[in-house]
């Protein structure tokens, strides 16, 4: 059809690296002092909690923690970045996941002030 114009969207590739369970039991042994650590497996990647609390994401073998302030003062000068593409952008941390104490501090002080999960309906 001539006059007509072929409209096109463009779509973005984001290649995603699945998050090796070698990865998942690193993090979770670096701040294990933090408390009571769990992951769930979500969505191909991990939802990580301490005492129950929800307080991170392990996506892409990177370490995405909740931002609160007492946490933001903690750390400083702190990347933040969204874990998954559409996701509110948490603190990303890279360089310090060697320094055990430093990082289970981390996740005392987030979950400290981070809300209890609401409690679960019962199914009727």
């Amino acid at each position: 059809m001539a006059g007509r114009q072929e409209m096109r969207s463009e779509q973005l590739t984001i290649k995603h690296m699945a998050t090796k369970q070698e990865f998942v039991d690193f993090v979770i042994d670096q701040i294990d002092k933090a408390g009571e650590i769990t992951a769930r497996k979500m969505f191909g990647e991990y939802g990580i909690y301490a005492d129950g609390k929800f307080f991170g994401v392990i996506c892409d073998n990177k370490l995405f923690i909740k931002p609160t302030n007492a946490g933001r003062e903690f750390v400083g000068n702190v990347v933040e970045a969204p874990p998954y593409e559409g996701a509110k952008p948490s603190f990303l941390i890279e360089d310090k996941l060697e320094e055990r104490e430093w990082l289970s501090e981390l996740v005392r002080i987030t979950v400290k002030e981070l809300p209890m999960p609401k409690p679960k309906k019962k199914k009727k």
